[in-house]
């Protein structure tokens, strides 16, 4: 009998840390107003959630960040080899890429390395790539990323220590075809021009 007292008695240590006229579950309710004193354990948890803020709001500067859609992510120490990505909206590739790509965006990070061919609308790029690229919209090379390869691109961002070589071309394969038929028809006017003169 002289067990039951403890287990189903009257407990006084912890009600007097809490404060006056709280219970375990007002420090819940408490959470919205800051000077009641069952909010203090609840403001742990929002300083591990702050540094999160801070990592999105630092890439929603970005077009890429903001849109939303199929994603696919290749971690750290991770491989892909011989595939075609497709139905693909972002590839982030923190590991090591050899593929062929159509997409719309593609992140390259400082550790990640890309190696193939791929048609995209925009393209950041913080490690390596290295092959064929053709980029719709903007390439962006951070300070830590290099492109090599045929680089075809509409717009253009390099930091200052980005690195950028081999075959480079402005403007898409759209651009070049549509500029043909337009060069010919403005050379065979001054052509006319010529004669009737």
């Amino acid at each position: 009998m002289a067990l039951q007292g403890p287990f189903f008695g009257k407990r006084d240590e912890p009600t007097t840390p809490r404060g006056p006229g709280s219970s375990p579950l007002t420090g819940t309710s408490a959470l919205g107003s800051a000077g009641a004193a069952g909010a203090q354990p609840f403001a742990a948890p929002s300083a591990t959630a702050s540094p999160v803020a801070p990592a999105s709001a630092a890439t929603s500067g970005t077009p890429s960040a903001t849109e939303s859609g199929a994603k696919l992510i290749v971690g750290p120490n991770i491989k892909l080899k011989g595939v075609e990505i497709t139905d693909c909206d972002t590839l982030v590739v923190e590991g090591m890429v050899e593929a062929t790509m159509d997409s719309r965006v593609i992140q390259i990070a400082e550790q990640g390395s890309f190696k193939g061919s791929a048609e995209i609308d925009i393209a950041e790029v913080r490690g390596s790539f290295d092959g064929s690229l053709t980029v719709r919209q903007k390439l962006v090379i951070f300070a830590t990323g290099k492109v090599t390869g045929k680089i075809r691109y509409g717009k253009i961002v390099i930091e200052e220590g980005g690195q950028l070589s081999g075959e480079i071309s402005f403007g898409t394969d759209k651009d070049h075809k549509s500029d043909k038929p337009a060069a010919s028809a403005g050379s065979s006017a001054k052509a006319e021009q010529l004669a009737v003169a």
